[in-house]
Order: structure tokens, then sequence, then C-alpha cells
């Protein structure tokens, strides 16, 4: 069974998880010893043999760089199917493949439209939205964690790597900054692991956040740094809502953070930024050509933005590269409004399809007094 999963390769191998067997995570590094993740694979110490033909392939001529080896990360650990993940938890993402670091956890309510709930604990429709379906919402877990600056090449062309922003502290009121290698990860997109390393992930963030314990499991604990910057900032880097959509096999997820207000020309603007996460559900290849949205703000103005793409680019996608992630801006002189919308994709025959963007609310904090810190310690 498990040969059959390493034959499909990294993500099959995934879904069909099997506690039974103690999976090496296998990365691609230079032969002077820097580990650089150049495509994930798992080796099966009970099975042996798949995971030799799945090495030996990687390994020959014509699919290995140039004085590339490979070398062990670690080893994976079970699957939580109750429960969290702890502070310093180790993990490679499901999706994008990158290895990263828990540094503490975000209850968020999920309100998924694929879900038809009862009418009771549902989220309103904002006006003009598509559709009438009142969407119930259910506490689902996501995870603030750092992303290993080594593994940032490889990912950023499906999912961008200084996604997490804030409002400058100055008085230009659209000046913006990141945090490099910052993200937001749901629970089941952790595939945990554990190595022996004392500095398992490259961040800059990493020895001042965290501090090496091997009398605790996982072995990482959060200095105060870390709990400091996470009480100073939690107004702009909490996760609330989360907001999900299928149409024809492309799921839209959306989570909405606010990052505060500024005043400009006499006038109060309040800051969104949004994340969104394309998956392709199915097997057909497709490519998104346009996006469409719609934003009413509370002072009554309702605003219609058209392009080609996001962010610049117009992603393809496949079973093999399924999902694409991004994350944009938008502001309003009112403290609250709605967002929603469609994304036009093309399949290879050239026909096109609209695929719903689920309405979500922009809120603010009533008591935003203080502008957001950023990592300054």
């Amino acid at each position: 069974m498990a040969a059959c999963a390493l034959r499909r390769g990294f993500l099959s191998t995934v879904s069909k998880y099997n506690r039974k067997h103690a999976h090496r995570i296998l990365s691609v590094a230079d032969s002077s010893g820097g580990l650089e993740v150049y495509r994930p694979r798992l080796q099966c110490r009970a099975c042996g043999l798949p995971g030799g033909l799945q090495q030996r392939r990687f390994m020959s001529s014509r699919n290995r760089p140039e004085g590339k080896i490979l070398e062990t990360v670690g080893v994976f650990e079970a699957l939580k199917q109750h429960g969290k993940y702890e502070t310093g938890q180790l993990f490679l993402h499901s999706v994008f493949g990158y290895r990263g670091i828990v540094l503490f956890p975000w209850h968020a309510r999920l309100y998924d439209r694929d879900i038809t709930p009862p009418m009771s604990d549902s989220k309103p429709e904002p006006p003009g939205a598509h559709g009438s379906k009142e969407v119930k919402g259910k506490t689902h877990t996501y995870y603030q964690v750092l992303i290993d600056t080594r593994d940032c090449p490889h990912i950023s062309q499906r999912s961008q790597t200084e996604a997490v922003t804030f409002l400058a502290n100055h008085d230009d009121s659209r000046a913006l900054y990141a945090i490099p290698g910052l993200d937001y990860v749901s629970h089941e997109d952790i595939l945990p692991y554990n190595s022996t390393e004392q500095v398992p992930i490259q961040h800059e963030l990493f020895e001042r956040f965290l501090m090496y314990n091997p009398a605790k499991s996982p072995p990482f604990t959060a200095r105060d740094t870390l709990k400091a910057w996470q009480e100073k900032n939690h107004p702009w880097l909490e996760l609330s809502d989360v907001h999900r959509e299928t149409t024809e096999n492309i799921r839209v997820t959306v989570i909405p953070f606010y990052m505060g207000m500024r005043e400009a020309q006499n006038s109060h603007v309040y800051w969104w930024r949004y994340c969104i996460r394309l998956e392709n559900m199915g097997n057909e290849v497709v490519q998104l050509r346009e996006r469409h949205w719609r934003i009413f703000s509370l002072s009554g103005t309702l605003e219609t933005v058209r392009g080609r793409g996001v962010v610049g680019r117009e992603p393809v996608l496949s079973k093999e590269q399924p999902a694409f992630q991004y994350s944009s801006h938008v502001s309003l002189q009112a403290p609250s409004g709605h967002m929603w919308g469609t994304f036009r994709i093309e399949r290879t025959d050239g026909s096109h399809f609209d695929v719903r963007i689920p309405p979500f609310s922009l809120e603010s904090n009533k008591d935003d007094k203080a502008p957001p810190a950023g990592y300054t310690f």
C-alpha cells in the first residue's frame, strides 16, 4: 500500500498517510551541506523498496540538479485528528511543500458555503451579494507560522511569502510594510515532523521567538519576545473569520484582516488586507484570467473593480500545482463594509466560466488607538 502511494507522488502519499510507518523527509542539498528544498519526498523505513525506487529516480542524472544530493530533514509524526499543534511544532505545508514552525494558534469561524446549514447561527448576506443562502460558522484552527527562508524561492510563484502586511507608523496613510516568511496555515495543511537539529528552520525571527528545550515536546518553546510581540500586535494579526465556496471544482477561500485606521485629508481611512487561496479540486487544467469585485461601504457607496488576473499574474491551476495564494488590500472611508465577486476562469479549449468569491465583511476595531508595532522589540 505504501509503495503505491509513493509512486503517486508526495501529495497522494500524504492523503493516504499511514501511522504504522515512519517516513523520513528528504530534501535536496548542495554538497557543501547547506540545505535547500528542491522537491520533498518520502521514504518509508518499514517498506524500504518504494522509497529506494523514488530516491533513485529522483537522483538520476536526468532529474537531479548539478551538485545536489539528498539529505534527511526529519521524521514525520502522526497527524493530529483532535486537539491542536503546539508552539514549536515543525511541519511541511501539505499544499505548498515548504518547511515551517508553529508560533501560536488562532481559533477562527469558518463559513463554508458548500455546506447547507440549519437556519440558526448563520452569517447574513451583504446587500447585493450573489445568492441568498445564509452560512453557518464553525470553529476552525489556524496557525501563525514562520516559513523557512530556504524554501521561499521555490514557492514564490504559487504563494506570496510577504503576504502579512502592516500599516507603517508614520503619517503616510498608504505606506505598508511586510514581515517576510510569516504565514497563516490551516490545521489540515500541517504535516508534522520532528528533527534533531537545534535550529531546523532558517528565519531571522526563529531564535528571537523560540528557544531549544530538549525536555519539551516539541523541543522549541516560546521566548518572552514572542509572547510580547503576539500581545502587542494581536489586533493586527488576529484571524477571526474564514470564508469558503466552490464553483465547478474551483474552491476559493478568503480571510480578511483589519489593519487599522489612518487620517487623510481630514477624513478617516480604514484599511484591510485579505488573503485568497484558489484550489483546483478537479483534474482539468484551468487558468485565472480576470477578477471582478464589488465593494460596498457602510457610507453607502458601491464600487466595481475589474481587471486582468490577480497581483499581476494569471496563474494556471493543474493537478500537479493545484493551488495559488495571494494577498491584497482595500481601504474604505467607513469603519465597515462588504466585498464579493467572481474570478473568470479559462479552460484549455478556450471556454470560460465564473467562479464565485464568497462574500465577506470588512469590520474594524472600535478602539484602535495605537498603530501596529511590527516586530520591533
